[in-house]
């Protein structure tokens, strides 16, 4: 188990729980539970009734032809674009509103950047009637209006976060102070492979489905079910980890986890945390950091609301290190142009998060007989703003 989490919450050098004592009853009650109660049947069945009756499972996995043609290899699309809710955060909230229940908690919060988890934990509290309040960089409010449109017409509380650079780092402070003044009756459902162990781990696995269907779904179109090539964005990194998570110790498939360059790698408007980050402590764990020499965390940029994190999550910083995964970086232009091209070859408008991973085809060459399987981790609806502004549609 080289590339999955150890029993003391670590990956590699990464992982850990590193929280303010009075966070340390609500984290240590998750722990302690968290497993026994994935592995209960009534938990289980309950799970996989509702990713496939609500969510919409399994997400198809779509040989993409015109694209396949274009790059010269075998492209298949992993359709988390047409989950409900329009991405594969809906995955990890299903699971954790369902850990909550059994944990006998009543009250809902979560962070959110691009506002997809946001969205995702307000649905699954309409669908359970439970209380729900979501911090949102004011920021990121703005530019992702219709999102918070839905999370209040799903009954959700959206409370600006209006610190720092008032985005998904500063939501994310503002929903950790919340669960310190309501340790009792309140879960934090964390919307990414971040923060304290087990939340990375607890994530990827919810996550994991997807990893999960892409293998039996290989089989029948490929009579394999390992591909050469697994592409993925990765801002905290959920859904990189849900398309990775079978693979992660069959090296014969190479895994690529694709960042946001913003405008470019050193231009000081960057997410490349791989490129630019050191070894440091955010959100209750030790991970790759983009920081001053001081320690002061920097500033991260990304056209896309979904990868402006200053962090990844550990199991990524692990993949990073030990060389597990490649990690690319990719700029704002390049991904915006690679989001437009899917546009037109495959009749499919993706997020600009996915557009990053697209963006490989125009970094990387394949073999003609390579099977590449990338995560379309999200539909373009709550990006068309930023599409009609780039291209001046």
């Amino acid at each position: 188990m080289k590339y999955n989490i150890n029993n003391k919450g670590y990956y590699g050098d990464f992982g850990g729980a590193y929280i303010p004592e009075m966070l340390y009853p609500n984290v240590e009650e998750l722990r302690l539970n968290y497993l026994k109660v994935m592995q209960e049947p009534s938990f289980k069945e309950e799970f996989n009734q509702l990713l496939k009756d609500y969510v919409g499972r399994p997400s198809p996995l779509y040989f993409a032809k015109r694209l396949s043609k274009k790059y010269n290899t075998k492209i298949y699309l992993k359709r988390e674009d047409l989950n409900h809710t329009g991405a594969h955060k809906i995955n990890n909230t299903i699971g954790q509103i369902l850990m909550a229940q059994r944990l006998g908690k009543k009250r809902i919060i979560a962070e959110t950047g691009a506002g997809q988890h946001g969205v995702a934990t307000a649905t699954v509290c309409a669908l359970m009637g439970m209380e729900c309040i979501v911090y949102m960089g004011e920021i990121d409010i703005a530019r992702q209006a219709p999102n918070v449109a839905r999370m209040k017409m799903l009954g959700a509380k959206v409370v600006p976060a209006l610190s720092g650079s008032k985005t998904l780092k500063d939501a994310t402070n503002e929903a950790i102070r919340d669960w310190i003044n309501n340790p009792v009756d309140t879960h934090y459902i964390i919307g990414s492979v971040v923060g304290p162990h087990p939340y990375p781990d607890m994530v990827a696995r919810f996550q994991a489905v997807v990893s999960e269907e892409i293998q039996w779904q290989l089989q029948e179109k490929e009579g394999k079910s390992t591909p050469d090539y697994v592409i993925a964005c990765v801002g905290g990194g959920s859904n990189a980890a849900g398309a990775y998570y079978h693979y992660l110790e069959n090296t014969n498939v190479n895994l690529i986890a694709v960042e946001a360059a913003g405008k470019g790698v050193n231009s000081g408007k960057s997410a490349a945390t791989s490129a630019l980050g050191k070894e440091g402590i955010i959100h209750g764990s030790k991970t790759l950091l983009m920081q001053t020499n001081d320690g002061q965390i920097t500033e991260p940029y990304s056209i896309s609301a979904g990868l402006d994190y200053p962090g990844v999550g550990p199991m990524h910083a692990h993949l990073f290190k030990t060389g597990r995964a490649e990690f690319v970086s990719v700029t704002d232009d390049q991904a915006m142009t690679a989001g437009l091209e899917l546009c037109e070859l495959e009749g499919i408008i993706p997020a600009i998060e996915s557009s990053h991973a697209l963006a490989v085809f125009g970094h990387k060459t394949f073999k003609p007989d390579d099977i590449v399987v990338l995560s379309l981790s999200g539909r373009g609806d709550k990006d068309l703003d930023t599409y009609i502004n780039h291209f001046k549609l």
